[in-house]
Formats: C-alpha cells, sequence, structure tokens
C-alpha cells in the first residue's frame, strides 16, 4: 500500500495530464510523465478501494435502532442492497 495521500497523488496527477495536454515536451519526458501518470492513477485508485471497503451505511431497524450495514455501491436507492435482512428493512 502506498503511504502518499489521495490528494497528493491526485494533485501530481492533474499537473502531469496538464503538461501532457500541452504537448510542448520532448517524447522522453512525456513517456516518463505518462508511467508517472499511470503509478499516481493506480495509487488514487488503490485508495479509493479502500475508502469504499470502510463505507457503511447506517439503518434504522424496525426495532428502531440504528445499525451499521456495509454499503453496496451496486445499488442506487441509498440502502445497503442485499446487506439488510428482510426483517429488518423499513416498509
Amino acid at each position: 500500500m502506498s503511504k502518499e495521500k489521495f490528494e497528493d497523488a491526485l494533485n501530481k496527477l492533474e499537473k502531469i495530464v496538464s503538461k501532457l495536454e500541452e504537448g510542448d515536451i520532448p517524447l522522453e519526458e512525456s513517456l516518463k510523465l505518462f508511467e508517472e501518470g499511470i503509478r499516481l492513477s493506480r495509487v488514487c485508485n488503490q485508495k479509493l478501494d479502500e475508502a469504499e471497503k470502510k463505507v457503511e451505511i447506517l439503518l434504522k431497524g424496525k426495532d428502531g435502532m440504528i445499525k451499521a450495514y456495509p454499503f453496496d455501491p451496486s445499488t442506487n436507492s441509498g440502502k445497503a442492497g442485499g446487506a439488510v435482512p428482510d426483517s429488518e428493512e423499513e416498509e
């Protein structure tokens, strides 16, 4: 796991993209920047994956108690998708 912060990696990646878009740099430097950009995009992706795994959704069960369920990105309902037992879903 990279110790680089997500925000730092993203800022560096944005600067690299800007330099590459300008097109005023030699091919060798472009290739080095491209390689660094790929590395930084992987760092960012890894950090986002880690954050997604940590996200939980808080739902109130029928008993009125708040319970934490893992976030399910495959649903758009704002609920934890299949992670909520049927007996505890709000109707």
